[in-house]
């Protein structure tokens, strides 16, 4: 059961929280003397190469690497011959390559043979799963469960470092707004509350409970900052927004993931009203660093420094590179930048040598808080390399979390769940015996040989097998010749058909925005012809983003979506489909009516004209849709039904520095034990500023017997309800607010309370 509040994150309670706000508020006492003489030492004898190479990171071509690409080629080409930078000290690691053993040589290099003997630090893009493969994070979302994602990164983090890693790219905390972005897949949704909550979660999963351990791994929160708000949903695109919506929306995940001990970060691709991030000195250095007091490392995207001239706001590579270091940006990744100008920036009087050595002590502290002077060959052991991959323990929990990410979104008629025995399925689609788009995107070691197919896994768990017939009848993304004739075959002799389409892996991630976002027409077609058939359809949707339904995939009798899920795919749809799992999932993004409602979120402000009961003329909406999602965040079924009375408030009339209690009683009036997502909203009434219609504050989720009640309870503070004003103060106004404790963000029965002045 999870009860969270805003206090939770701020306070960071953990033990790993408390020894993270040591080591930000005093680096130097939370090393110890020992550690900062030598680091000063290190700074002291450093060429300024050395120090260039410190803060410069490159992809690793000497171990397993991704077969997919994974990145662009750009920017100048690397040397080959890493050994010899190695020896030579010109760089800080080495990311994106597996292997404990060649990371074991590489660092025996460093350590024995290069002059001053810095240790290496080897990195990754390890969002959700290594070789064992998680939800994509949006689906993760689902779960509305932050324990299981700590749990999840928590096995991510074993099997990276077994593979001789000691720092993840991840989590993405980016709210993605716009469902055309296609790395809105990579976050956890459109809520601010919500991805708050998983941002800490992961962070205290990958990092365990001291860095210094050998299967705890660094997190980088990224991408620093405004990146899910790129204009049109288009990857890489500008951003406009205003100072309160940029604070109390896309920072508030960062803060609380560098509160919960994070330290590390990276700059975002994106312009923030015309600043490009990789120069943006107000956000990266005076409010990041000065304001919040982040003693982390800030590492570039992929060559997001060189980039700088490409935005028009650097000549050069020269003047690229010393923007980006002045702004914050302590590693230059991949383009070699500070390698080739920072040397030569500081002997010509244009760079202080100061703020190369405040970068070089960074990189060093973190290192040290890694662990890694004390003992470089940490996570680089064969034998637990061997130990900790694929293992049936994080096949278990792959499982768990991908059933737990799966939203039953429409169940009519109760077509759900189906019988194993005495009835024939016609699996028709795409993704029925596909398994090479389980993983979904930014899972580029995944291990396609050891992944369970939708098909598997339902042939798995019925009682005959054989009552299953499996009919592609389209491909992803193209017509397949005769697929439809096949298809509807396969229908007309089935009892039940379930229609396995949606996006393939490749229409999700980076670089893959979409201006429709509907399912790709082939699969459409398909659906209509399978359709006409007449039997009972059941949807299972494979997608990174949600997906405007239409047609006779929208009018189909029962709609899953099932996200990308990851290694344990087939088995965890085989639990819900068949009733051994009642479905818990709820949608952290709002599936909209038609792709042209884009951008489109639940807590949006309300207009002077909002749509109402007098009809659609001189009102908040489109001519087409009103201006309601089809199925809103927060929604989603279980097996069974609960009845909600309305809130109870502990007072009408909330004191300065007091606290309000919000109860509810839910009752399963289904027949089935399940788990219910209760989730508390609130809305300021009269503000100085427009405020959401709705904003979560909370969520508990709450498992109930048949024929049985339970009690939810949340409390809100003056704290809970505060907003950045006109004068970017962060306070909170007297006056009366709605609550809500309900299934989701468009439903349940308000209660009023006054919040009271000082």
């Amino acid at each position: 059961m999870i009860s969270l509040t805003r206090r939770h994150f701020v306070l960071g309670t953990s033990s790993l929280a408390l020894l993270a706000l040591a080591q930000r508020a005093n680096p130097a006492s939370s090393l110890g003397a020992r550690a900062e003489a030598h680091i000063e030492a290190l700074i002291a004898k450093m060429t300024l190469q050395e120090k260039a190479g410190q803060l410069s990171i490159f992809s690793d071509m000497t171990r397993l690497v991704p077969k997919t690409q994974i990145n662009p080629e750009a920017g100048p080409p690397v040397d080959t011959n890493l050994a010899q930078r190695v020896r030579e000290g010109r760089l800080i690691g080495v990311f994106n390559g597996l292997g404990a053993a060649g990371a074991r040589a590489i660092q025996k290099i460093a350590v024995e043979e290069s002059r001053l003997k810095i240790p290496l630090i080897f990195g990754a893009d390890v969002l959700h799963g290594l070789y064992t493969i998680f939800p994509i994070p949006l689906g993760e979302a689902a779960s509305f469960d932050p324990q299981l994602a700590e749990r999840t990164a928590r096995a991510a983090a074993i099997e990276s470092t077994a593979n001789g890693l000691h720092w993840t790219f991840a989590p993405m905390v980016d709210i993605g707004r716009d469902q055309r972005w296609g790395r809105v897949a990579e976050g956890s949704g459109e809520d601010p509350y919500l991805g708050t909550a998983l941002a800490v979660a992961r962070v205290r999963g990958f990092q365990g409970k001291n860095l210094t351990d050998e299967d705890s791994m660094l997190a980088c929160p990224k991408h620093f900052v405004a990146y899910g708000a790129a204009s049109g949903g288009m990857d890489y695109n500008s951003v406009e927004m205003s100072e309160q919506t940029l604070h109390e929306v896309y920072l508030a995940p960062f803060k609380a993931a560098f509160e919960a001990g994070a330290l590390s970060t990276m700059s975002s691709f994106n312009d923030v009203n015309g600043v490009p991030m990789s120069a943006n000195r107000k956000l990266m250095t005076e409010l990041l660093r000065e304001e919040w007091r982040f003693r982390g490392m800030v590492v570039s995207d992929y060559t997001a420094d060189k980039e700088l001239i490409a935005h028009g706001v650097a000549n050069d590579d020269r003047e690229a590179t010393k923007l980006a270091i002045l702004a914050g940006v302590d590693i230059s990744m991949q383009s070699d930048l500070y390698n080739l100008y920072l040397p030569e920036l500081v002997k010509s009087g244009d760079l202080a040598m100061a703020v190369v050595d405040e970068s070089v002590r960074r990189v060093l502290r973190t290192k040290y808080v890694l662990g890694l002077f004390d003992n470089p060959y940490r996570s680089l052991n064969p034998k637990v390399e061997k130990r900790n991959t694929m293992t049936p323990q994080l096949r278990a929990i792959a499982r768990e979390s991908a059933r737990a990410s799966i939203v039953l979104m429409k169940n009519e008629g109760e077509l759900l769940p189906l019988r194993k025995s005495g009835q024939k399925i016609a699996l028709i689609g795409p993704f029925g015996p596909d398994t090479l788009n389980l993983a979904g995107p930014w899972a580029p070691f995944a291990n396609f040989n050891h992944v369970v197919s939708v098909e598997q896994g339902l042939r798995a768990a019925l009682t005959d097998p054989s009552l299953l017939t499996v009919t592609q009848g389209s491909l992803i993304e193209k017509p397949l010749e005769g697929g439809i004739d096949a298809a509807v075959a396969a229908a007309s002799a089935a009892d039940v058909v379930v229609l396995a389409i949606g996006e393939g892996q490749n229409m999700s991630g980076e670089g893959n925005s979409r201006t429709r976002i509907d399912v790709p027409a082939p699969q459409q077609q398909l659906a209509e012809a399978v359709a006409k058939v007449g039997k009972p359809i059941v949807v299972l949707l494979r997608n990174g983003r949600a997906l405007a339904l239409e047609g006779a995939v929208r009018e189909a009798q029962a709609i899953v979506t099932t996200w990308f899920l990851g290694t344990e795919t087939g088995s965890a749809i085989a639990d819900v489909l068949f009733g051994d799992y009642s479905p818990s999932g709820r949608l952290p993004v709002s599936f909209p009516q038609d792709s042209g409602q884009q951008p489109y979120f639940y807590n949006r402000r309300t207009t002077g004209r909002p749509q109402g009961d007098q009809g659609p003329a001189y009102k908040a909406r489109y001519r087409e849709v009103s201006n309601e999602a089809l199925y809103s965040f927060g929604h989603g079924l279980t097996y069974s039904r609960f009845d909600y009375e309305p809130p109870i408030v502990s007072t009408d009339s909330l004191g300065w520095n007091e606290v309000l209690t919000v109860t509810a009683k839910i009752t399963n009036i289904g027949e089935r034990e399940a788990e219910e997502v209760a989730q508390l909203y609130i809305r300021d009434r009269t503000a100085s500023l427009t405020r959401p219609i709705r904003e979560l504050k909370g969520f508990r989720k709450v498992r109930i017997a048949p024929g049985t009640s339970a009690e939810v309870q949340f409390t809100l503070t003056r704290t809970d309800l505060a907003f950045y004003n006109a004068a970017m103060k962060f306070v909170a106004e007297p006056g009366e607010f709605d609550v809500w404790i309900s299934p989701s963000a468009t439903t349940g029965v308000s209660t009023r309370f006054e919040l009271k002045g000082a």
